[in-house]
């Protein structure tokens, strides 16, 4: 059975005094994922507020535990280069 995995993440981006510089952060954090870890990456909510941000991040596998560890990777390496900016992470089974 294949399984989707998505992983919600709450991002604030406290320096971040326009679109312009959480664009930056944004596009880097999505970009990041997508070459490292072949997921799908959109930024979901808060599009308009220049210091908060949600991006889903979604793997489809023929296996849970596979998806599972990638999305747990995710995990660690957005925490990894956002430090503090992360507030949140939700990971929902479709």
């Amino acid at each position: 059975m294949p399984a989707l995995g998505v992983l919600t993440m709450e991002l604030r981006i406290e320096h971040a005094q326009s679109l312009k510089d959480k664009r930056q952060v944004v596009k880097s954090l999505k970009d990041r994922l997508r070459r490292r870890f072949n997921v799908s990456v959109a930024e979901i909510a808060d599009s308009d507020i220049h210091n908060s941000s949600v991006i889903a991040v979604a793997v489809v596998s023929a296996s849970r535990d596979f998806a599972a560890k990638v999305l747990a990777s995710v995990d660690e390496d957005a925490a990894a280069q956002l430090g503090p900016m992360l507030v949140r992470c939700d990971i929902e089974w479709i």
